[in-house]
């Protein structure tokens, strides 16, 4: 399988996702693509909640479909980074990367997050409003999504570090460290 300059990041809620990959585009010169930004131009075409579109999502496939669709094309791009919970499926030839966290960790920075953007995580998954509630939701969303991901792609655990080719625990390393390793681990994988 020839390798794409393209870099797949996933990870789990609240482990920087979003901002690890366009900081890792910015510093490449690379276009960022998020699938969570997808998701809230379809539901805001829609004029419903990301939530709303979730839970349509569980039982309509059309859904998936838009987005498979979506990271396909992506696929056939050079010089891209791709925020996306499967990536490393759909585009398998990428640079696969995983941020993994605790959960505890992550309710903790949902919570100061939600401080600066106080509409974001509602938006998400419902009121996130204590440390252990969040920690629900991280568990009820993850259990959703892989019984999902199982059924239309025979996909058994979307967070299996063997699906990726390099894995990050983002507790203690700050987004500019992310970001570096990533970059010259990247940089090696595209030497070999």
């Amino acid at each position: 399988m020839d390798k794409k300059r393209i870099i797949t990041i996933a990870g789990k809620l609240g482990s920087g996702k979003s901002s690890t990959a366009k900081l890792v585009a910015k510093e490449l010169s690379y276009k960022h693509y998020s699938t969570g930004d997808f998701m809230r131009s379809i539901a805001n075409d829609r004029n419903i909640s990301l939530a709303e579109l979730g839970k349509i999502a569980e039982t309509d496939d059309s859904i998936d479909k838009i987005l498979d669709d979506h990271n396909l094309e992506i696929g056939k791009m050079e010089n891209v980074v791709l925020d996306s919970r499967l990536g490393f499926y759909f585009i398998p030839e990428s640079f696969k990367v995983f941020l993994e966290l605790d959960p505890e960790i992550a309710a903790e920075r949902i919570l100061e997050d939600k401080k600066v953007n106080p509409n974001r995580h509602t938006e998400a998954t419902g009121a996130f409003d204590t440390k252990e509630s969040i920690i629900e939701k991280i568990n009820t969303r993850l259990q959703s999504e892989r019984k999902r991901y199982k059924e239309l792609y025979g996909i058994e655990d979307q967070t299996a570090h063997d699906n990726f080719d390099l894995i990050i625990d983002t507790s203690k390393i700050p987004l500019e460290k992310v970001s570096q390793k990533i970059i010259e681990e990247y940089n090696n994988w595209l030497d070999k």
